[in-house]
């Protein structure tokens, strides 16, 4: 029999203890208290609003000029979650954009566009597919004035004055500059670090390019991932030039000289003919509403200026209109169907959503054709195989499915568009990375270092085969490099009758190589440059469809924002949990857990993953 335990009183220490955790929890409660009633009474506010005041329309003035502002935001999807439908609106989105733009460069009643640039990430895919739609609408006879009050300061200064370019005109507050410099990719390595903590990584990969997870393993970059690093910006930085040598009329060979003479005060950009005004926002309000006034048609009309979201939001296909489907695959991939977040709708590529929405549009008599906009770096190989087959079952049932890329579709990203019809890419998303890295990191040697021990039984070889306090045996290590070399020639093996390339031509472009869109075209990965309007030309064609005929854009799966719906959305089962993403946002090593994340969250067998990038400019 063994000793009777004996209870001892708590020691005010210990009391002390448990009601700070009891404020804290009391505290905690609170706040979701308080989040869910707002939530609540916000949308019983906007359920009373939309019924005894349905949604404004925006009419378009006689004579019009189109106001956008980058700092306002600009998204891939618009939000569907409840604080978008109870008034606070979707958001501007890209397709937005460029749908509003083609549309008004035909719209007699819109004169030009001015849009406040400078503020705000962006990178090279999105500002040329902004780009396009700028060049596009100016085809029309329409004027575009771009203001800055700086480049640089608060944004990437080399992607929003190469987004400049495309404008007719550009204006610079005289207190500004033009972070024209360059482009920069780094990326933390953290070996020596992890050597003195006692840490071991125990990583492989296929092949040497495939560097996602060099910073665990390395002390400095690899020779070949800083040869194809270094390619990716020579290109980068080539594209930027191109676009200044054709935007400001400028000999290519002095525009790329001006990248590595930069960054330009105010005044030495109206010198190098990089700006054309130096002025401040009221100052430029005003020449364009001179601007729009000078035409014979708007001499007696009064000019208005009326937001580029509000155009694009009431922008309606006439109902007989052959419908086109849009499924987005945004996000890491992943596994299994995805909760979302009622409140922020975090954004992830799951196998389950995404391979259904293809299906439905797939089975949809009334779908003619898909577009499917891929925006991701990859991750799972079981989940971006699970797309795969809805794509290519897609395909092959004869609904052609058109993949526009975005800023990123790489490994994982790059798998879910091989079997596609036909795949878009802008010359700056980076794409391709086919390979794929898999292992763990072992803490062993610093449990030692720290004095624990970790000790335990097993039933089967390789039960420790993920266990991070414990090395691969002999017979993991072989498990290991046997599931590499499969999912490696699956990947390639897909690649190939997706392109119809042969292995040994799609091997060339692989190893874990990342292109830019713009390289991926000369290889044989992408078939076409552009964007969403490209996209659209292609899937147009592939469902013969003519050219200038009006089309249905249906995004799917569709979301069901009634009233009933979002309850149904917020009273799910799995959306309790979702006030702990609150605490997500602070992210003091976020570089760190984002190289981590893949190795410790779960098995490391199947990771399509591209490197961790962080630019500079």
């Amino acid at each position: 029999m063994g000793a009777v335990p004996r209870h001892h009183p708590p020691t005010e220490e210990a009391i002390q203890a448990m009601n700070v955790l009891r404020f804290i929890r009391r505290v905690i409660y609170g706040l979701c208290a308080i989040v869910g009633a707002v939530v609540v009474l916000i949308i019983a506010i906007s359920a009373i609003t939309l019924k005894f005041f349905p949604e404004a329309k925006h009419p378009v003035p006689e004579s019009a000029v189109l106001t956008l502002d980058l700092a306002d935001g600009l998204s891939e999807r618009g939000a569907t979650g409840p604080l978008a439908w109870a008034s606070f609106g979707r958001g501007l989105t890209i397709r937005d954009l460029v749908q509003g733009l083609d549309a008004a460069g035909r719209d007699k009643r819109v004169k030009g566009l001015v849009a406040r640039l400078g503020a705000g990430e962006l990178q090279m895919a999105r500002a040329q597919e902004i780009r396009d739609a700028i060049l596009a609408f100016r085809q029309h006879g329409k004027f575009a004035v771009a203001f800055a009050e700086t480049f640089g300061e608060v944004g990437e200064g080399n992607t929003h004055y190469y987004l400049a370019t495309a404008f007719d005109e550009i204006w610079l507050q005289p207190s500004g500059d033009v972070g024209l410099n360059g482009v920069r990719l780094e990326s933390p390595y953290f070996k020596p670090a992890l050597d003195a903590m006692g840490v071991v990584t125990r990583i492989d990969q296929r092949e040497e390019y495939k560097g996602a997870f060099d910073p665990l393993t390395s002390a400095s970059m690899p020779p070949a991932v800083r040869e194809n690093y270094q390619r990716l910006v020579d290109s980068w930085v080539q594209q930027i030039a191109d676009g200044i040598a054709q935007g400001r009329k400028l000999d290519p060979a002095a525009a790329r000289a001006l990248i590595d003479r930069g960054p330009f005060l105010a005044d030495e950009a109206v010198k190098e003919k990089l700006v054309d005004h130096l002025g401040y926002w009221d100052e430029v309000v005003k020449a364009v509403d001179e601007r729009a006034k000078a035409g014979p048609e708007t001499a007696t009309a009064k000019t208005e200026r009326m937001s580029l979201a509000n155009y694009a939001a009431d922008l309606v296909p006439p109902g007989n209109a052959p419908r086109i489907a849009l499924v987005f695959g945004l996000g890491p991939v992943q596994l299994t169907e995805h909760k979302a977040n009622p409140l922020f709708s975090e954004v992830t590529m799951d196998s389950d959503s995404v391979s259904h929405a293809i299906r439905d549009a797939a089975a949809d008599a009334a779908v003619r054709a898909i577009v499917f906009r891929v925006d991701s770096p990859g991750g799972s190989y079981v989940a971006s195989d699970t797309i795969w087959r809805a794509v290519d079952q897609a395909r092959a049932g004869g609904k052609p499915v058109i993949v526009t890329m975005g800023d990123v579709a790489a490994s994982g990203g790059y798998f879910v568009a091989a079997p596609a019809t036909q795949i878009v890419a802008q010359p700056g998303t980076l794409t391709g990375s086919i390979g794929v890295i898999s292992g763990k990191v072992v803490l062993s040697d610093m449990w030692a270092k720290l004095n624990v021990a970790w000790d335990g039984v097993q039933a089967g070889t390789n039960a420790d085969i993920e266990s991070m306090n414990h090395d691969y045996s002999a017979a993991g290590w072989s498990r290991l490099e046997v599931a590499l070399d499969h999912v490696y020639g699956d990947f390639m093996t897909k690649v190939g009758a997706g392109r119809k390339m042969p292995v040994d031509r799609v091997r060339a472009v692989a190893k874990g190589q990342v292109w830019t869109g713009a390289d991926a075209h000369a290889n044989g990965l992408v078939d076409e440059l552009g964007g969403y309007m490209a996209a659209l030309k292609l899937a147009r064609k592939a469902a013969n469809i003519a050219d200038d005929a009006p089309v249905d854009l249906v995004e799917y799966p569709e979301v069901d924002n009634s009233l009933t719906g979002l309850l149904q959305r917020l009273t799910d089962p799995g959306s309790a949990e979702d006030a702990v993403q609150l605490a997500r946002l602070v992210r003091v090593l976020e570089p760190i857990a984002r190289v981590l994340a893949p190795v410790v969250e779960g098995s490391s067998t199947n990771n399509l993953r591209m490197p961790l990038l962080q630019r500079s400019e």
